[in-house]
């Protein structure tokens, strides 16, 4: 006897309780984007495979080790998308957005695909929010950026959320800095395992991120990049945290707070949930002033952020879901009498009612219960008395309280 079919490791099914609340995040992120003037982009769900080695990093985990890569039939690199910010900077370049006016304020809900060890809320398919604005420099634009994630885990209700921010520098701030953290880490290069001691030669900044305890250990003692921003870099930092505290915003700096991209510059910030446990992050983003250009567009400053929608689901466990919340539930005895009956509930449909019919032959007992399950307010029943007179029961189905009305004046009673 062959196995029932599930579904591939790594990912999941989303049935109708768990996609309703999803589609809450969505309603509620996409207001708080229309509020802050940002329209939606819809990016392919596979790029040719140089724009995440070019704009993710050859060095990053997710090019080396995570991504789901495949020649098509054409033999071209082709890559299911991995994270969303890079595929949209590649739209701003091939659509000329740079010509319009900026700067272009972008938001998307997306699959994103990486082979890694599945955990909580963390799947090889998994969904997220984002938002991107490209083309201007202004610290603010980082600081409206932060304030726009928090108001969606505002609005959603999301408990225990908390701001850690830190800063990558400028190009000016990473020179001398890297250096430095170089001369440290060969000194430090007997501790580190083989994969954090390659690593090391590629983007030792990287190593910050590392999960292992013994690259950990080392990365404690290394020297901090807040401690050698250059005069830009401090500036420009300054008027972010200035912002925050005039917004209100509270925050935590954190020194060795690396985002697991490359091209990530100046400000970087992570949200944080408590009901998350070890796996905490729940969101976050930062400023990418370099992407656009190292995907052959000109020089365009930006910043960012995602926040995966399994990691937000997984923090609301156990709030209140929405429901179907019907407002009526049809139920008719008399099958004869069904196709007219439907026309009747195609009509209220028509005029914004949400409507469900009891199907096949079920008691009118059955009927009622599947009604206070799908959490109708009103149930409409149509049994042999009413066929025969041509009306229709209207229960409340919190009250319990009934009418009987004219099967022709139905409409007109619900709406």
């Amino acid at each position: 006897m062959s196995s029932k079919p599930q579904a591939p490791r790594g990912t999941r099914d989303v049935l109708p309780e768990e996609g309703r609340l999803r589609l809450r995040i969505v309603d509620v992120a996409r207001q708080a984007f229309e509020a802050h003037g940002y329209g939606p982009i819809v990016t392919p769900t596979f790029e040719d495979t140089e724009v995440f080695a070019r704009g993710v990093g050859e060095a990053t985990d997710i090019v080396r080790k995570e991504m789901y890569t495949f020649d098509d039939a054409s033999g071209r690199s082709l890559t299911l998308r991995p994270e969303g910010t890079a595929p949209v900077a590649r739209a701003f370049v091939s659509n000329g957005m740079h010509k319009r006016s900026l700067p272009a304020k972008l938001w998307y809900v997306a699959p994103m695909f990486r082979y890694e060890a599945p955990q909580s809320g963390r799947y090889r398919e998994h969904h997220q929010v984002g938002a991107e604005a490209l083309g201007s420099d202004d610290p603010l634009l980082d600081v409206e950026a932060i304030a726009l994630l928090d108001s969606i885990y505002a609005g959603l209700g999301v408990p225990g959320v908390r701001l850690r921010l830190g800063d990558m520098g400028d190009a000016e701030s990473r020179g001398p800095y890297r250096e430095e953290l170089l001369a440290y880490l060969s000194r430090n290069e007997g501790d580190l395992p083989p994969d954090a001691r390659e690593r090391m030669a590629l983007n030792p900044l990287r190593l910050f991120d590392a999960k292992d305890e013994a690259t950990a250990e080392v990365m404690r003692g290394a020297p901090a990049l807040l401690d050698h921003l250059s005069d830009a870099a401090s500036s420009h930092r300054a008027q972010v945290l200035a912002g925050l505290e005039a917004l209100g915003i509270d925050y935590e700096v954190d020194p060795t707070l690396v985002r697991g991209l490359d091209y990530y510059t100046n400000t970087v910030f992570e949200f944080t949930c408590d009901r998350l446990g070890a796996q905490s992050g729940i969101g976050g983003g930062g400023r990418y002033d370099g992407l656009v250009e190292s995907l052959g567009g000109p020089p365009t400053p930006g910043v960012g952020f995602g926040s995966g929608i399994e990691r937000i689901t997984l923090a609301l466990e156990g709030a209140d879901a929405p429901g179907p919340d019907l407002d009526c539930y049809v139920a008719v005895l008399d099958r004869d009498r069904r196709p007219g009956v439907m026309a009747r509930v195609a009509e209220l449909r028509g005029r914004g009612l949400r409507c469900e019919m009891g199907w096949g032959d079920r008691s009118l007992k059955s009927m009622m219960r599947q009604a206070s399950a799908l959490g109708a307010r009103t149930a409409v029943i149509i049994g042999p008395r009413e066929a025969e007179d041509g009306t229709a029961t209207v229960r409340d189905m919190d009250t319990g309280d009934q009418r009987v009305v004219p099967l022709d004046d139905l409409t007109k009673e619900l709406t």
